[in-house]
């Protein structure tokens, strides 16, 4: 599959023709189903590709690394672990740890070690993304509770921290997209985006000083062709694609890609994006989308280096995997897979930041929009 349909062959860390030689021997020594899981997933991470995990049949991954879940969400900032927001906000008080606390060590063990010895299984693009998806597991377990040190205010300290069983149900997904800043500027997350709010946010936004794209998350609607043209005074590409032929295996060819459509009125402000990590697929697609507009810049970090879409790997044992479908470039062929969106302005939150409360990325977005109105 890899080796005649992947566009990215040849984007591995590994030459593909090296991988069956290494893992015949390490499919043949598994001696259960948790080991065969797991080497599946060593595997799936040759590949090098966000888009490709472990999407069915891991029953025994899920047992292995338990239900129960930390109250609060953490990322990697600055290189430490660093708790970001609470999922439930009720259980502050009992789990005893700030926004802006640092973790060092889980069940006595490093966070630095602990990453060391579970990053093969975590398939990525790029670091950035593998991060990402490890710590949403560092603080899980089948157990009640965790063993932590951490520290707060300067201090280090130690506690046992409850977990709890967790569900999409903590997550609010019905905020409304799109809201008004001080100094006259638009803003809109396309996490909760609908197709049936972007006429509401022409109309709203038109005399706006600016817009804010947020798109740190993974959009809830698609919005390349709706939105997108609001941003451009003609027809612009942004996009090309290559696909392969199922008539002669291993061949990729470049297609026509795609144009953001002249609309009836394009907004005549400035345009800020915002990525991260968290970027992925359709985020970072429509990303590219938003990037073709007349004035528009792309602030952030790194993005997952996954876009576009995907096709279903069905593997033995009942397992399944995705994997990145067709490529996807910039018009002038730039790629973007493992690289993803580079931003115009890098910009990463602080420990510091994080501490006080303030969103340092949205902060520069107004910055930039400000700057450019006087």
């Amino acid at each position: 599959m890899i080796h005649y349909f992947f566009p990215y062959k040849y984007q591995t860390d590994k030459n593909w023709d090296d991988v069956l030689k290494e893992y015949v021997p390490i499919f043949i020594s598994t001696k259960n189903e948790l080991e065969y899981t797991l080497a599946v997933l060593q595997i799936i991470g040759e590949i090098n590709d966000t888009h490709a995990s472990l999407m069915g049949g891991n029953n025994k991954i899920v047992s292995f690394r338990g239900s129960n879940f930390a109250p609060f969400g953490v990322q990697f900032i600055e290189q430490k672990l660093v708790v970001t927001n609470y999922y439930k906000p009720e259980l502050k008080g009992t789990s005893g740890l700030e926004i802006g606390d640092i973790i060092t060590h889980i069940n006595g063990r490093t966070v630095e070690f602990i990453v060391d010895s579970v990053k093969r299984y975590f398939p990525a693009s790029n670091e950035s993304a593998r991060l990402r998806d490890i710590s949403y597991h560092l603080l899980r377990s089948t157990n009640n509770s965790i063993s932590i040190r951490y520290i707060s205010s300067g201090q280090t300290k130690q506690k046992k921290l409850p977990l709890y069983a967790w569900s999409w149900n903590d997550v609010n997904l019905n905020e409304k997209c799109y809201k008004f800043l001080d100094g006259n500027i638009g803003y809109v997350t396309l996490a909760t985006i609908k197709d049936k709010d972007i006429p509401l946010i022409k109309e709203s936004f038109m005399n706006t000083k600016g817009i804010i794209i947020d798109i740190r998350n993974y959009p809830s609607a698609f919005t390349p062709f709706t939105l997108a043209p609001y941003f451009v005074s003609q027809s612009t590409p942004f996009v090309k694609f290559t696909q392969g032929n199922i008539d002669n295996p291993g061949e990729f060819t470049f297609s026509l890609g795609k144009e953001i459509p002249k609309a009836d009125k394009t907004f005549q402000g400035k345009l800020v994006v915002i990525v991260n990590e968290i970027t992925q697929s359709s985020g970072e697609y429509q990303s590219m989308a938003f990037r073709a507009g007349d004035n528009t810049t792309i602030i952030g970090s790194q993005t997952a280096g996954a876009d576009g879409n995907v096709s279903e790997i069905v593997l033995p044992g009942g397992l399944k995997t995705m994997i990145s479908g067709i490529g996807i470039y910039y018009p002038d062929g730039r790629q973007t897979q493992r690289v993803g969106i580079v931003p115009d302005i890098e910009v990463k939150p602080t420990i510091k930041g994080i501490r006080e409360g303030r969103d340092e990325l949205l902060e520069k977005a107004i910055e930039v929009i400000m700057k450019e109105s006087k």
